[in-house]
């Protein structure tokens, strides 16, 4: 065996190493947001929690309003009556009305454009972010968050998931205080149930909308494979046909 050859083994293993290191410190556990994109109907809720709580702040640039209907099924009276709150057109990218020099005095910073929000940090994050905020006496905006601590947004869907406080871990005088759990203290309009349900589908509307592409290759995929299987089954025939007079 040479030194090139040990090398390269070290090397190898150093990197999956330190890629486990790496994400075993990246925090805890996150719990599945079991998406499926080919829901439309789930899809369709989340497209209504997302035009009702979310687009005042965030926009969707490389979204149209037309792609909207087009891959959810709806009619554009559908998409304008119950989703557009701007004099945005048909075709129009979905872009937030609140001036940038409103956001920048309120929260500090722009909130970000969520077009590819699950791409960069995958549905499981979102969907923990969306169920883990909670009341925060010491944070300026009265929220904080255990996925995204010291977040800027303030809670968004409160009053459909409740007000949850944090219970803090036993620890010894002088430790810093770390969060155990999150108790819900003062309910909402849905039950705990309907809630996680709710922002499962709106994290699934936001998946969809980081890569609209994939209904469509999804459907596709299913001919592709149809018909890669029709072709192996008459390669089959003719490979009989051709060797049956082998012997």
């Amino acid at each position: 065996m040479t030194k090139r050859y040990i090398s390269t083994i070290a090397l190898a293993l150093g990197l999956l190493l330190g890629t486990t290191a790496v994400m075993a410190d990246e925090g805890p556990e996150l719990p599945s947001a079991a998406t499926n994109i080919r829901d439309t109907a789930s899809l369709q809720r989340g497209a209504h929690l997302f035009f009702n709580y979310c687009v005042g702040c965030h926009s969707l640039k490389y979204e149209r309003y037309e792609r909207i209907a087009d891959d959810l099924g709806l009619t554009q009276a559908d998409v304008m009556n119950n989703l557009n709150f701007t004099d945005a057109k048909f075709g129009d990218p979905v872009i937030s009305h609140m001036p940038a020099d409103d956001a920048q005095k309120f929260f500090g910073k722009a909130p970000p454009d969520l077009s590819l929000e699950v791409s960069a940090k995958g549905a499981d994050w979102v969907f923990a972010y969306l169920n883990s905020f909670y009341l925060d006496p010491k944070s300026p905006i009265g929220w904080n968050n255990t996925i995204l601590p010291n977040a800027a947004m303030p809670f968004p869907l409160w009053e459909l998931q409740g007000e949850q406080t944090a219970v803090m871990k036993a620890g010894k005088p002088g430790d810093d205080a770390q969060i155990e759990k999150l108790t819900l203290s003062h309910p909402g309009r849905l039950t705990p149930e309907q809630y996680q349900q709710a922002t499962r589908d709106l994290t699934n509307f936001l998946e969809y909308v980081s890569e609209p592409a994939a209904l469509e290759r999804r459907h596709v995929g299913i001919w592709v494979v149809l018909f890669l299987l029709g072709f192996t089954f008459l390669a089959y025939l003719l490979k009989k046909e051709y060797w049956k007079d082998v012997h």
